[in-house]
């Protein structure tokens, strides 16, 4: 017999999995930003380094067809940029580039006009189906 599960366990089964993925990501992404910043310190690499690499990834990208365009040089700079910012823990920087990126997505965010996606209710589903029983082959589209 085929297991039934509800709308809101699959939802939640989901969001506990998006949340344990997230978690896992933090925990690398504080594990790779210990390892730069000692590299950093030692003087193994430095900002222009971190360009080229970028540069180099996104080429990598553009030739495996998974972007589109190499990106131009000021967002490979703004890139790289980023990246320091967290290798050389600068809080405070990193606190205000945060927050403006929040401000960018909430302003992307009010532009869109949401689709809303409702059920109907047992009894409305039940008068579909009775409806189109008398004329078999006929769809209600909502």
């Amino acid at each position: 017999m085929p297991m039934q599960i509800g709308l809101d366990e699959l939802l939640g089964m989901l969001v506990s999995r998006v949340e344990d993925l997230a978690v896992d990501s933090e925990n690398q992404k504080s594990r790779f930003n210990v390892m730069f910043r000692m590299l950093y310190r030692k003087g193994l690499f430095n900002e222009n380094d971190a360009l080229e690499a970028i540069r180099e990834e996104n080429k990598i990208l553009l030739e495996l067809g998974m972007i589109k365009a190499m990106p131009d040089e000021k967002t490979l700079k703004a890139a790289a940029d980023n990246l320091m910012l967290w290798i050389k823990g600068d809080a405070k920087e990193i606190k205000r580039s945060i927050e403006e990126l929040q401000k960018r997505l909430q302003e992307a965010a009010e532009k869109q006009n949401k689709p809303k996606i409702e059920t109907a209710p047992a009894g409305v589903l039940n008068e579909l189906d009775r409806i189109g029983a008398n004329n078999p082959g006929k769809k209600l589209i909502l």
